[in-house]
């Protein structure tokens, strides 16, 4: 193997390590947002059961 076919895939190699690199580290980066909106998700859900029992409650009230 030539001296300059060896550099191409030695660079090819490199190449593929940090896009690698980079997309693990953007995989993180989801991962953290997605367990942020997933809470957030969680939190609107409570409110809105929250708000949705009190209306419940007012026609249970009302009724009565």
């Amino acid at each position: 193997m030539s001296l300059e076919l060896f550099n191409q895939l030695e660079q090819k190699v490199t190449d593929t390590v940090d896009a690698l690199e980079m997309m693990k580290l953007e995989n993180e980066e989801l991962r953290d947002e997605n367990a942020k909106l997933k809470a957030e998700r969680e939190d609107w859900e409570r409110r809105l059961n929250s708000l949705l029992s009190k209306f419940d409650s007012l026609d249970t009230s009302s009724t009565s």
